[in-house]
């Protein structure tokens, strides 16, 4: 289900990233337990979540071009009334990028509606030169940090 929740923008990533999550599984009305999950890319502080169009991911893309930037998660489980939060963060490391690889990236509209404007599970991975920290974390759910917080999930399908 996609919550209508009112995301941040600017703030810590951290809580920024923990505060969205929380408030996207808080606006889920279940029966049963819903997880919220918000990503965001930081670089030099600034935060980069989905850009609104071509030009916004161009743009997100040629700052991020051979630098090192952080995958931000935030994680909230609400069960019963009672929300858990946890958090991940991961570095990336960007190529160098060229004009041609991406006007190649844009064309495949794999950016959109992804935090930073590429998706690294996919052809993004062409982007990357390398990583440190949880990889699913960059691909948008932090199983370590979910597990953290949901650690009987490993057994409930038995």
């Amino acid at each position: 289900m996609v919550s209508d929740a009112e995301e941040l923008l600017a703030g810590d990533p951290i809580e920024v990233a923990v505060e969205n999550a929380r408030r996207k599984a808080q606006a889920v009305e279940a029966e049963a337990s819903v997880l919220g999950v918000d990503t965001v890319v930081v670089l030099d502080g600034a935060i980069y979540g989905k850009p609104a169009d071509a030009a916004d991911a161009r743009a997100t893309l040629e700052r991020l071009s051979g630098r090192v930037h952080e995958v931000v998660s935030g994680v909230a489980v609400v069960e019963a009334g009672e929300t858990r939060t946890a958090s991940a963060t991961t570095r990336v490391s960007f190529r160098p990028l060229d004009a041609a690889t991406l006007d190649w990236y844009l064309a495949t509209g794999e950016w959109r509606e992804r935090a930073g404007g590429y998706a690294i599970q996919g052809r993004g991975a062409a982007l990357v030169a390398g990583i440190e920290g949880d990889y699913l974390n960059v691909v948008g759910l932090p199983v370590a940090a979910l597990l953290e917080l949901l650690p009987g999930i490993l057994h409930a399908s038995r």
